[in-house]
């Protein structure tokens, strides 16, 4: 009869040196580990573009990769350091703008805008007694929080070094994923297979499909509302369209959504006394801020057949829970636990002895 005893300590101590070699291993790979999970979630999510491409560059597949390389460089890199970098170096310029806006005074308001129901009356009198407390009223009030954004946007210019290196680092790796692609999915779903048989890889299946699933809405959504929204601008004749639009776009990639732009934007045109204009955009706001409701959904549905619900708390609570980064992990741990529990549920009861 075996030792009970030395085979629990044999099982106690293999378990504990397992767990510090994972640890070591992550501990070692905490500075790629950002990169590395951002170069996964693009290269599943962009995986379809490879293979096309793959297929028009006579089946090679260094071609392919360079074509994705040079198009992640085009639509990430370069653009979001570029909007980092002239918000840094335009913050002594909008806050000139701004003071030379407040310094101009506040127009009435159009006497439609007291006759719409609940908020009418109450935009009007706050209005009013802004305008009545003059210019300098207003630039005291105001000016305080300007030199807070303009301190914060001074600031980020110190870590745009960073910010681009780590994502060069994640154009790298993923190019790197890019020409091994199809050896690492074998091992994922191998390793899935292992720990749970062909449930477990389907899981891993389930995992791919939704981050392409919450990509495709989420990227394309985001890129959709921006540009709609920077077209509205431009038409309206809003000054720094294009860096608000670089704004937008990051505002609705983190979930915030377009709006939080736009609608001083259109408060700016009615303050400028171009009522046409500011009606206008702000049905515009309205279209644009919205599209999201509908658009998003379709797009997710297409990728992952998955509850809509269960998509939606997974890009919120991820966000909240573990960063940019989240809005694709949340929603692909709420996928496999909610594939798995339901498969778990439509397994068939095992026939007891009395029944047979």
């Amino acid at each position: 009869m075996p030792d009970i005893r030395s085979d629990l300590a044999k099982i106690t101590f293999s378990v504990l040196s397992i767990a510090l070699l994972i640890g070591s291993s992550l501990w070692i790979l905490r500075p790629f580990l950002g990169a590395t999970i951002w170069a996964a979630m693009v290269v599943v999510a962009s995986w379809p573009a490879l293979l096309w491409f793959e297929e028009k560059l006579w089946r090679r597949r260094s071609l392919a990769v360079l074509v994705m390389v040079l198009i992640l460089l085009l639509l990430f890199v370069l653009p979001l350091t570029m909007a980092i970098s002239t918000i840094a170096a335009n913050a002594d310029e909008v806050y000139s703008w701004v003071k030379a806006l407040i310094s101009r005074g506040a127009p009435e308001l159009p006497a439609w805008v007291g006759s719409l129901p609940f908020v009418g009356p109450r935009l009007t009198a706050a209005w009013n007694a802004q305008v009545a407390s003059g210019v300098s009223g207003l630039e005291s009030q105001i000016a305080p929080y300007a030199k807070q954004v303009t301190g914060w946007l001074l600031a980020q210019a110190g870590v745009v070094g960073a910010l681009t290196l780590q994502f060069l680092l994640t154009v790298v790796i993923a190019g790197l994923m890019y020409a091994q692609g199809e050896n690492a999915a074998a091992t994922m779903r191998q390793f899935g297979r292992k720990l749970g048989g062909q449930r477990g890889e389907d899981a891993v299946v389930l995992a791919g499909k939704a981050i392409r699933g919450v990509a495709l809405g989420v990227g394309v959504t985001a890129i959709v509302q921006a540009v709609m929204g920077g077209i509205g601008l431009a038409i309206a004749g809003v000054p720094f369209a294009a860096l608000l639009t670089a704004v937008m776009f990051m505002f609705c990639i983190v979930q915030i959504g377009p709006t939080l732009v736009l609608a001083p934007a259109v408060v700016w045109v009615f303050w400028s006394g171009s009522t046409g204009w500011g009606i206008f955009l702000l049905v515009w706001t309205l279209i644009v801020g919205t599209m999201d409701n509908f658009l998003r959904p379709f797009l997710i549905k297409r990728g992952a057949d998955l509850p809509l619900l269960l998509i939606f708390a997974g890009v919120i609570g991820g966000l909240l829970g573990f960063g940019l980064v989240g809005i694709f992990v949340g929603p692909v741990l709420l996928a496999v636990s909610y594939t798995l529990m339901v498969a778990w549920l439509d397994d068939p009861e095992p026939l007891s002895a009395t029944a047979r």
